[in-house]
């Protein structure tokens, strides 16, 4: 069960970190990627007050059920492991932290964009009231 844990975790994390941050090309999914985009940035922000900046759920459980299969001195960022373990290699923390943060912040910006522009869009094309 806890390999079958540490195998979801793995897959259904790194969709959720791809979806934060190309979620917001495809007009479908672009309410939804600004809802997980808000909900990751309270988490590292809000809850981060009380856990730790960056703080996420999904990455305490996952490392829970690491430390379960024997797996210590895990790095403090998901990012981290997770470019560590798809690639082999050790990378550096400081610049996994710097680069999630900026990309983390460019698909927000983007998606906040995105979505006052398209209401300034529906205003552009709503017909005027006529004076009458």
């Amino acid at each position: 069960m806890l390999k079958f844990l540490d195998y979801f975790f793995l897959v259904f994390h790194f969709i959720l970190i791809l979806f934060n941050l190309f979620g917001w090309i495809w007009k479908s999914t672009r309410r939804l990627n600004l809802i997980t985009l808000l909900l990751t940035g309270g988490s590292w922000f809000i809850l981060g007050i009380f856990y730790g900046f960056g703080y996420c759920p999904f990455t305490d459980w996952h490392f829970r059920v690491l430390q379960k299969l024997g797996h210590h001195n895990l790095p403090n960022s998901y990012i981290k492991y997770i470019t560590d373990r798809l690639t082999g290699l050790d990378f550096n923390a400081e610049l996994v932290d710097t680069v999630t943060l900026v990309l983390f912040l460019l698909a927000l910006v983007i998606s906040i964009y995105i979505k006052i522009r398209k209401k300034e869009c529906l205003k552009d094309e709503m017909p005027k009231k006529r004076s009458d």
